[in-house]
């Protein structure tokens, strides 16, 4: 498996075009089975334009992408950049023997019930789940049910990986660029599944960190928190808990924060988050564990909490904090931790891939580049390519989510020599 990347920031579609269709074929030196494109939203009028142009200097059977207020990718001195609302081209070309690919297009209107045979998800995705695909998903935010979507693909396939995010749109109504093998499409999901000599190993960095004790949930209705019970130690829960009093959410909090220093209890004002834990056998939890979702909402009268999923008593979650130092130690752990667990696995990695969301990059680090420059510390010969989303999507435990603040990367090597 080989992989190579060539960013190009020329203002023209037809440089920009030449220019990373040649450094990429160049670097990639061998037949090119899958390409993946991204495009700056500054070039969205010439969407229809981009297509017609790759295929005149690319011989490639399968093609994804979509177009971003950023796009990630590198530069001819071979550093990974990440182009904010500039004009940017990233191409990126995969040698994979032995993969089996299949791209797709999906309109919302054709997805099943959520109570439909998983059978129908297969017929919809056209893979059969004997070949333990792993997917590349790339969607409208507004056209495509993306969280339909990735519960029913759950249902077909479960433990498969799956890694993309949501473009965005032109404007209100006019729909995105989304790209599935020379055809431009405004509306719905566009995605490749992967079958055969290939892994996608996932990491999905929240940017949160815990504050306080973990907690179960003893009564909750739909998204409302309505009373918790506090667990021995932070983030763990012990084969038998002591029992413990019941007490709101409000009340949690309050008692919370109170422990918190000052920098930490100004942060809890606007920078508050619920972390819902995934596995629910899993005694030590730990970066990774919790599916982050906002706080949207507080009844003062009955000490309630709404929060932006739906919960049910049992479950264990812990409060979070989010900030840039914060998504800085969180991505830093989680990069640190792969590294460790892939130095024993064979082949290495051969690509990536970076789903970020638009709050983070420079806007959140008051730095270019954050992201991207941190996972080349821990991975600095593997080509990275991507873009900035509304919405990024990839695991928490087995299932597979949208996330926001997000940064979303997929990893590929093959699975034998």
């Amino acid at each position: 498996m080989k992989w190579a990347n060539a960013l190009s920031t020329q203002p023209s579609l037809e440089a920009a075009v030449n220019e990373v269709t040649q450094r990429a074929q160049s670097d990639l030196a061998v037949q090119a089975d899958l390409a993946l494109v991204f495009i700056s939203t500054t070039f969205a009028s010439e969407y229809p334009r981009i297509l017609p142009l790759l295929k005149e200097r690319l011989a490639v059977p399968h093609l994804i992408g979509c177009g971003g207020v950023g796009v990630i990718g590198q530069t001819t001195t071979g550093e990974t950049h990440e182009m904010e609302e500039e004009p940017a081209l990233s191409l990126t070309l995969a040698h994979l023997p032995g993969v089996d690919l299949h791209t797709f297009h999906l309109d919302a209107d054709d997805l099943p019930d959520l109570d439909s045979s998983p059978d129908l998800w297969v017929d919809l995705i056209g893979v059969s789940p004997s070949q333990q695909p792993q997917f590349i998903v790339l969607a409208d935010s507004l056209t495509s049910k993306i969280s339909d979507l990735l519960q029913g693909m759950d249902f077909a396939y479960p433990g498969a990986a799956k890694v993309g995010g949501l473009t965005s749109a032109i404007s209100v109504g006019s729909g995105s660029g989304l790209f599935c093998d020379w055809e431009l499409y405004r509306e719905g999901t566009v995605g490749v599944a992967l079958s055969g000599n290939v892994v996608i190993e996932t990491i999905v960095a929240q940017g949160c960190r815990p504050i306080g004790p973990s907690f179960r949930i003893a009564e909750a209705e739909r998204n409302v928190l309505l009373k918790l019970e506090t667990l021995e130690g932070l983030g763990t829960i012990s084969e038998s808990p002591s029992p413990q009093e019941a007490v709101t959410p409000l009340e949690a909090l309050q008692t919370l924060i109170q422990t918190l220093d000052e920098k930490d209890q100004d942060l809890a004002q606007h920078s508050l988050f619920v972390g819902i834990a995934r596995d629910e056998f899993k005694q030590q939890l730990q970066h990774g564990d919790f599916l982050i979702r906002h706080l949207v909402g507080v009844d003062p009268r009955a000490g309630a909490v709404a929060v932006g999923d739906r919960i049910r008593p049992g479950q264990r979650i812990q409060f979070h904090l989010r900030d840039a130092s914060t998504s800085a130690e969180d991505l830093q752990t989680l990069l640190r931790r792969y590294q460790q667990a892939s130095q024993a696995q064979t082949p290495t990695p051969a690509g990536a891939l970076l789903f970020a969301c638009l709050g983070r990059g420079e806007g959140l680090y008051g730095k270019p580049d954050f992201d991207s420059y941190l996972f080349s510390r821990y991975f600095n010969d593997l080509p990275l390519s991507g873009f900035f989303c509304h919405g990024e999507i990839g695991p928490v435990g087995s299932e597979t989510f949208l996330h926001g603040f997000t940064s979303a990367f997929g990893i590929f090597r093959s699975l034998n020599n």
